[in-house]
């Protein structure tokens, strides 16, 4: 689970942070958009730093599973891609859009075509993160001028969709999405297949195991607990944890920092935010 890049403190709070706009650029830097292919087969989940700006992927490219820094909208402008992430797996073309969350990883399989991707500033709360909207050119127009006015523009034109199921990875990942105390075993028999079949197939679909895959449904869970100030002991208890200790060291294995120090900058940062603060006056 330990990632080989660090996330950084920085932005309105942790795994917040203010994308950084590159008007007209047709690349951003993306590191893994421009490496080999031995990155499918990576271990680990490299933490990327995330540019807004558009993004050419070449022709067949395989991006292996990776973690972006803070959140994001992705609107696909030409070609296709399969993503395969925290949030489930999903095929995407022209005018389609997938929304990521702070600290979630995916990889990426581009069609032989190619793909063109505009990557915009998110934030808030993600009920479904595929949807679709009908002028991606108008945004990505506007986003050579202003990359904030393009997301409003994407925010307000949004239709989202639900996730389809269609496999059996798909299936079990969308249930310990709902479910990360999800017995492994118990749902490989109640489906009929073997837990080396589970293991297997998991990871050729998610790019990792469905082991790994509870434990970051685990971990992202309790972000949210931690973003409606829940009490750290029952964030652990309620998100499968064995103790706090636990998921104290899962944690910052995942963002870089404790609980206690996200909590603490998430703190610092809205309150130089709010209304009539010093740093506001």
């Amino acid at each position: 689970m330990r990632g080989c890049g660090k996330t950084s403190d920085k932005g309105p709070w942790p795994g917040q942070c203010t994308l950084i706009a590159r008007p007209r650029a047709r690349l951003n830097t993306i590191d893994l958009a421009r490496a080999g292919s031995h990155h499918a087969r990576m271990a680990c989940e490299c933490t990327v730093a995330t540019i807004a700006g558009r993004l050419r992927h070449r022709p067949g490219e395989t991006l292996g599973r990776h973690r972006h820094d803070c959140g994001f909208a992705a609107l696909v402008l030409s070609g296709s891609y399969i993503e395969a992430g925290d949030r489930g797996r999903m095929r995407v073309a022209a005018g389609d859009v997938i929304l990521h969350g702070p600290y979630e990883s995916h990889l990426n399989t581009v069609a032989r075509g190619g793909a063109e991707v505009l990557v915009l500033p998110w934030s808030g709360a993600i009920a479904s993160p595929l949807g679709s909207v009908d002028d991606a050119d108008a945004i990505a127009r506007l986003a050579d001028r202003d990359i904030h006015r393009a997301s409003a523009l994407l925010r307000a034109g949004l239709r989202t969709s639900p996730v389809s199921a269609d496999d059996w990875p798909d299936r079990l990942a969308a249930e310990l999405r709902r479910d990360p105390n999800l017995g492994l075993k118990e749902w490989a028999g109640q489906a009929g297949l073997r837990p080396e079949t589970i293991s297997r197939g998991f990871r050729q679909a998610f790019g990792i195991t469905a082991v790994e895959f509870r434990m970051r449904s685990r971990l992202l869970k309790a972000l949210a607990g931690m973003a409606e100030h829940s009490p750290l002991a029952a964030i652990a208890l309620d998100s499968g944890f064995a103790d706090q200790a636990h998921f104290s060291r899962s944690f910052r294995d995942l963002t870089g920092m404790t609980p206690r120090r996200w909590l603490a900058l998430r703190t610092s940062a809205t309150r130089r935010r709010s209304p009539g603060s010093p740093e506001e006056a």
